[in-house]
């Protein structure tokens, strides 16, 4: 494995991991402009509860609530950054469990950037997060049983299915099924994601690690 640490007694919330072309980091207002930018494509939020959205003020609604969710342990949401062209998406945690030491992964990014590897390399970075920092021993995902291409996805990614949990998710009037997938830390330490060189500087949340 190729891993840099860096500064990773600074604050909680200079957060921030780093790779070869990507940024994952805590959000800032600033940040609502790209947001916007990515998420008012229909085709990015199509399978989401929300979007696409239809003025800045909604992804800076957005960037307002996280600190919140950050201080309270509910979700730890990061900004994308791509190192040249800024925030291209969104990826974080949420169900949150530090007793059983697992957590569930979401993610969106502008459609320019699918196809280029940047999903790989937010989901390494991530990976880093929650295995090596956050002290996981599992990460979950979900999606629509329909939405094939983001299952293919995630088992390229080395995330297995594992069952269908059915009208899981509320989307508009319609109680839909969702694939559900995992990666345990074996799984993990086993795979291509774990050799992705990647830069610590912050530290995460206290209430989001797991004790160990």
């Amino acid at each position: 494995m190729s891993q840099t640490r860096v500064d990773t007694h600074g604050g909680a919330g200079e957060l921030a991991l780093t790779g070869p072309t990507l940024r994952v980091r805590i959000p800032r207002s600033g940040d609502a402009a790209g947001l916007f930018r990515e998420a008012s494509d229909a085709r990015v939020t199509r399978w989401f509860s929300w979007g696409p959205y239809e003025s800045e003020d909604q992804a800076a609604a957005y960037l307002e609530r996280l600190p919140g969710e950050r201080e309270s342990g509910v979700q730890l949401d990061l900004v994308v950054e791509h190192l040249e062209a800024g925030p291209i998406g969104i990826t974080g945690f949420s169900e949150i469990s530090r007793r059983d030491r697992r957590a569930t992964i979401g993610s969106w990014l502008g459609h320019a950037w699918w196809g280029t590897g940047a999903n790989r390399e937010a989901k390494a970075l991530m990976c880093h997060l929650g295995f090596e920092l956050l002290n996981l021993d599992r990460i979950g995902s979900y999606t629509n049983v329909e939405h094939v291409r983001s299952q293919r996805a995630l088992e390229r990614l080395g995330f297995r299915r594992e069952g269908v949990l059915r009208a899981f998710h509320r989307h508009g009037e319609q109680s839909l099924d969702v694939a559900v997938f995992g990666m345990l830390r074996d799984d993990w330490q086993a795979g291509a994601l774990r050799e992705l060189p990647v830069t610590v500087s912050g530290a995460p949340p206290a209430l989001f690690v797991s004790p160990g």
